[in-house]
């Protein structure tokens, strides 16, 4: 559909809440897995953090041109992703978040969350990202054992990812370890050792990914030897075991947390928030009281600079239709291990719950879902075949 184009879709009677994601997209290493926008450091180049033409000066110039779609709302959380967003300069990652604050109504609270690769880890440089403004931090670990971080292509070690862990508790009141299981070559004790270690730090937040072999990555093209998928499922129930039993909550199919430290951001994605979305490649959700409208940058670093400084950052725009709405707000919904409720389906998206009483019926059948009618809920089965249960609500409409 043409930009400006208008889907029929209901009037929405408030706006959902609003996030900023921030995409830095250069990292040291490409990993085998990665299907983000991201590019290598290649040759010792250098970040182009120049504040009067580089990436940040394109950050705001893109900011800029989204100012009338977001004026007058507040922001309640920004996420600073990549790439790997630790290789920039604290000073750098503070010159961004005061423009953001110049520009934006960000609220009193905000979770502002930067991910770290304990790879570019310095005790000193945590701590100035801690007084550059970032109070969440989210480390990819991805696993503590060097044989299974050299088969996932990491630039780090387990040593660096422990004391990257303990600096990272010492400075932030928040943050989050990102680990992966079912790996090339894993195996139950390896499992075993590896929540251990991260359970010790007591961190207030846990996410828990199983790796999947993803479209346009080297390990699409050269498929490692995984565990199969009796292994990888008892791998996931160990997790969900032995992250209970040390007090963190499974609140999202991958996310663990303990209370008061759910990842806000990522909860407003589940929720089918709005966010805007600036920097190389990032996608960003919006919604109008007429419509709602899909965004996604340039990809790559220079030609998103060019445009950006041209004010044209966006390549493509769509507004969401009716037969878009069902399967969008359930493909994210559906993942949250209390579900939403029934009422939120009609907030978020304008449409009435009786355009998806068929798929709801069905599902629930099929024991995938929640018979109560004030919940959108899987059950645990839906849970484990979570992707069968988001196809039921691809096609459906009004």
């Amino acid at each position: 559909m043409a930009a400006g184009a208008r889907a029929a879709v209901p009037g929405l009677t408030q706006l959902p809440p609003l996030s900023l994601y921030v995409h830095l997209p250069w990292c040291v290493r490409k990993c085998p897995y990665c299907d983000f926008n991201s590019h290598e450091l290649r040759g010792g180049a250098q970040l182009p953090e120049d504040a009067e033409q580089g990436y940040l000066a394109a950050l705001q110039a893109d900011l800029e041109a989204s100012l009338p779609l977001v004026w007058g709302r507040s922001v309640q959380t920004v996420f600073i992703g990549g790439g790997t967003p630790s290789l920039f300069s604290p000073g750098a990652i503070e010159r961004l978040l005061q423009m953001v604050r110049a520009l934006l109504r960000l609220a009193p609270d905000a979770e502002i969350t930067m991910e770290a690769n304990p790879g570019t880890f310095e005790a000193g440089r945590f701590r100035d990202f801690a007084s550059a403004g970032v109070n969440r931090l989210s480390i990819g670990v991805q696993s503590f054992d060097d044989r299974l971080l050299s088969a996932l292509g990491r630039i780090h070690d387990g040593d660096q990812a422990r004391r990257a862990i303990e600096t990272a508790a010492e400075r932030f009141a928040s943050f989050n370890v990102d680990l992966m299981y079912a790996l090339p070559g894993q195996g139950p004790d390896d499992l075993e050792r590896d929540l251990r270690t991260a359970l010790s730090f007591n961190p207030p937040h846990l996410s828990y990914y199983q790796l999947a072999l993803e479209p346009n990555t080297l390990f699409a093209k050269h498929p490692p030897q995984l565990p199969d998928d009796d292994t990888a499922a008892q791998m996931q129930e160990r997790i969900e075991q032995a992250t209970a039993e040390a007090g963190l909550g499974h609140y999202e199919i991958s996310a663990y947390a303990r209370r008061g430290h759910r990842a806000r951001h990522n909860l407003n994605y589940w929720e089918f928030g709005d966010y805007l979305g600036i920097g190389a490649g990032a996608h960003g959700k919006l919604s109008f009281h007429d419509r709602i409208l899909r965004q996604a940058r340039y990809r790559h670093p220079q030609r998103y600079v060019e445009q950006a400084m041209r004010g044209a950052a966006v390549e493509e725009e769509r507004v969401l239709g009716p037969s878009d709405l069902p399967f969008e707000f359930m493909l994210n919904a559906l993942r949250l291990v209390d579900g939403v409720p029934a009422a939120m389906f009609v907030e978020r998206t304008g449409l009435p719950v009786s355009a998806v009483y068929r798929r709801l019926g069905e599902a629930s059948a099929r024991g995938l879902l929640d018979p109560d009618p004030t919940v959108i809920r899987a059950t645990p089965l839906g849970l484990r075949f979570l992707n069968d249960l988001q196809q039921l609500f691809l096609e459906e409409a009004p």
